[in-house]
């Protein structure tokens, strides 16, 4: 089944790196990666009528997958002391990411439905409340990640785009809008906030999908070429079943997508952004000290970085939920 998924939904095609193997991105120097967003419970409805539960949330399903990468990971939250706010907690717990101190409350823990279409594509319904405790700062991270709903919705909102206002030149910022419409106001709106973001961010990942709606009568590629030109290091724009580019100052480069067997496409663009980041530090280029090397990525390098993502994505296709590979996972498996 050829892959076709956007955001959530990224078209992947799994081919080794022109730089060689990605090792363990730890002996690459990386420091601590903070990631700011989102933890819920999916719940995932099928045409036939089954329904299922699976914790996500696109910047927690990001945290998940580079801690099974083998980084350390932080995660800055809202979750509910609750069964499903427990279920998130062991799960992440479980795969090395520590939660920051406050991310547990007394509220209830957010939900999203998903609803599967006959080719496993999701689209979301939410009922979620989001803040963050006053304290929250970057700490010792070398890394920031935040997105999605996270950067929208009040009062966190605000906290998440004055945390990553205050990482400018103390850590590498990563951003992945994420589009969730039914969240987010008009494109007009919702466009003003997410460029005030991208001109601060470092790397921002973006689906074709979130530039249509954003920018509707633009090509995705000249859209992403005025956000390079405010800021950021490194886009890349993920192109459902025609797979992914990304651009950089020196040019672009292209990963196609493969004909997979898919699961489903739950926090499968999730899963590119911690793959697209497990690919920057192996090649260490995290890290506020490593802004100029990152500025300096050729198109030819990139293109390595953006197959890697995209393996990761494709290994999240084949099995049920937000469930990103291990390293061992990840190594192991032919397409």
């Amino acid at each position: 089944m050829l892959a076709a998924f956007r955001g959530d939904r990224t078209g992947v095609r799994s081919i080794r790196s022109g730089e060689g193997a990605l090792g363990d991105a730890k002996e690459a120097g990386v420091g601590e990666v903070l990631v700011v967003g989102e933890a819920l419970v999916d719940i995932v409805s099928s045409g036939n009528g089954a329904r299922s539960e699976h914790p996500g949330g696109s910047p927690a399903n990001v945290a998940l997958g580079l801690a099974r990468l083998g980084h350390s990971t932080s995660l800055l939250t809202r979750i509910g002391d609750d069964a499903r706010g427990t279920k998130i907690r062991q799960l992440l717990e479980a795969s090395g990411v520590r939660l920051v101190d406050g991310s547990v409350t007394s509220a209830r823990t957010s939900t999203a439905t998903a609803t599967l279409d006959a080719a496993g594509v999701a689209t979301y319904d939410f009922d979620l409340a989001w803040s963050l405790p006053e304290e929250a700062g970057l700490g010792s991270a070398t890394t920031l990640h935040t997105g999605s709903i996270a950067a929208f919705l009040q009062p966190g909102g605000d906290a998440v785009l004055r945390m990553v206002e205050t990482a400018a030149g103390r850590a590498t910022v990563s951003y992945d809008p994420n589009v969730r419409p039914q969240l987010m106001g008009t494109p007009d709106q919702a466009r003003v906030r997410i460029e005030r973001i991208v001109a601060r961010s470092d790397v921002v990942k973006v689906s074709d999908e979130d530039l249509a709606w954003l920018a509707p009568g633009e090509e995705p590629l000249d859209v992403a070429r005025g956000w390079l030109a405010t800021g950021p290091a490194m886009i890349v724009i993920t192109l459902g079943g025609a797979g992914a580019t990304g651009l950089v100052a020196a040019g672009t480069a292209h990963a196609t997508a493969p004909t997979v067997t898919v699961a489903d496409t739950v926090g499968a663009g999730d899963a590119f952004m911690s793959g697209l980041l497990d690919a920057l530090a192996t090649a260490d280029l995290l890290g506020p000290d490593r802004a100029d090397a990152l500025r300096a990525v050729d198109p030819a390098r990139l293109e390595g970085m953006v197959r890697h993502a995209a393996r990761v994505a494709a290994f999240t296709c084949t099995r049920s939920g937000a469930q990103p590979p291990t390293r061992a996972e990840l190594e192991a498996w032919t397409p």
